[in-house]
């Protein structure tokens, strides 16, 4: 196994944190602490807290707003996060991407494909080595979210909204096989993590 640049992706309630808090204390003890970032969208970089409660807590009356700022987080997290690790030899764990953006964006709020793929196109940034796609149902999300206190705006969507991000998801990782990993995400966290890990170690 050797990675340079992953990311997390599925729809909200999938386990995507566990993942990452599991699969980034495996490569700290493979390659040092010091050579593993764990970030996440929105706000991972420094000064992005406003963003990042814009873009989850505030009402936002125009789909392309969500666009817009969540790119705009992107491309600012990518210059003073993600770039800077990869550069310098450090392993970069990420949750979410552009996929998600596609999958919410696109497929969730029902913007056009090719638009929302043409703005996050406006500016280049780095490619995931791999993304790994926990799937689960809309049912197990649904009351795996409905356990948690102080929903987000996402997560007040409720199930149909979720339903046509899992599609929008289902279909990115279709139409890119060589970068996705999709994993069952139904299980208990241990053992979903033994399936990533047994999908990474295939990965040369």
């Amino acid at each position: 196994m050797y990675l340079l640049f992953l990311t997390l992706e599925g729809i909200d309630g999938c386990g995507k944190s566990t993942q990452a808090r599991l699969l980034r204390d495996f490569l700290s003890k493979r390659y040092g602490e010091e050579k593993v970032v764990w970030t996440r969208e929105p706000g991972g970089w420094p000064g992005s807290a406003c963003l990042r409660e814009m873009l989850l807590s505030k009402e936002l009356d125009h789909p392309w707003t969500e666009v817009f700022l969540f790119l705009a987080d992107r491309f600012e997290h990518v210059k003073k996060v993600i770039e800077p690790a990869i550069f310098s030899g450090i392993h970069v764990l990420c949750e979410r991407y552009d996929d998600s953006t596609l999958a919410y964006q696109a497929w969730g709020r029902e913007l056009p494909l090719a638009q929302v793929e043409r703005a996050i196109a406006l500016v280049e940034h780095l490619t995931p080595v791999k993304t790994i796609l926990i799937d689960v149902s809309v049912e197990t999300a649904m009351k795996r979210i409905s356990d948690r206190p102080g929903l987000d705006r996402y997560e007040r969507e409720g199930a149909r909204f979720l339903e046509r991000v899992r599609d929008g998801y289902r279909i990115l990782s279709s139409r890119e096989p060589s970068r996705f990993i999709v994993i069952d995400g139904e299980a208990g966290p241990e053992k979903v993590f033994q399936e990533i890990l047994v999908s990474l170690e295939e990965f040369r």
